[in-house]
């Protein structure tokens, strides 16, 4: 009787990554929560800002809008995320983004991030949104004018500096969405 030997190769495998990725509000609970711990992921424990407590009163009313990797058809992890908001302001619709972030192994992998900026200002944009602002860390200010926005000036958020943003919402198309 013939012995069945198996050769291993000692190379690391890379993490797997979906190559689908759906850009979609967050709805279900799973969603919300995987959400939630995304950004608690990225904020407070890879990048300690607010390491206590992440969250704040703002996602009382923001949009959870995020990025879902798919496989064979099916949603199974979140692995980017955004908020949107809209802000009382007497001359403006005006609607705030934040909390901007992608899972490491996603980072860089199909433009997670341009997808998830377009879906938040083209929806806030649909909801008849003038101007769109965003707090934003220095280090990304480059990769946000890529994308159609302007720097407005600096601001302190968290006890650190950011770059207060604006979208070129000319540059971001309408997307209109039908009820069922």
């Amino acid at each position: 009787m013939a012995r069945l030997q198996y050769a291993f190769d000692d190379q690391q495998f890379t993490d797997f990554r979906s190559q689908h990725i759906q850009v979609k509000v967050a709805e279900s609970s799973w969603e919300k929560q995987r959400y939630f711990a995304l950004r608690k992921s990225v904020f407070a424990q890879e990048q300690q800002i607010l390491p206590d407590n992440e969250q704040d009163g703002q996602d009382f009313r923001a949009i959870a809008i995020v990025a879902l990797a798919t496989n064979c058809a099916v949603a199974d992890d979140v692995v980017g995320a955004v908020r949107i908001y809209q802000v009382d302001d007497e001359h403006d619709n005006l609607w705030f983004g934040g909390r901007l972030c992608v899972a490491r192994a996603y980072r860089g992998h199909q433009s997670i991030g341009k997808a998830l900026i377009n879906e938040a200002v083209s929806r806030a944009k649909d909801s008849g949104c003038t101007r769109f602002l965003a707090n934003v860390q220095p280090q990304n200010e480059t990769y946000f004018r890529s994308v159609h926005w302007q720097t407005l000036g600096t601001i302190e958020v968290a006890g650190r500096p950011h770059v207060r943003m604006q979208a070129e919402l000319e540059q971001y198309p309408f997307m209109p969405r039908h009820l069922s």
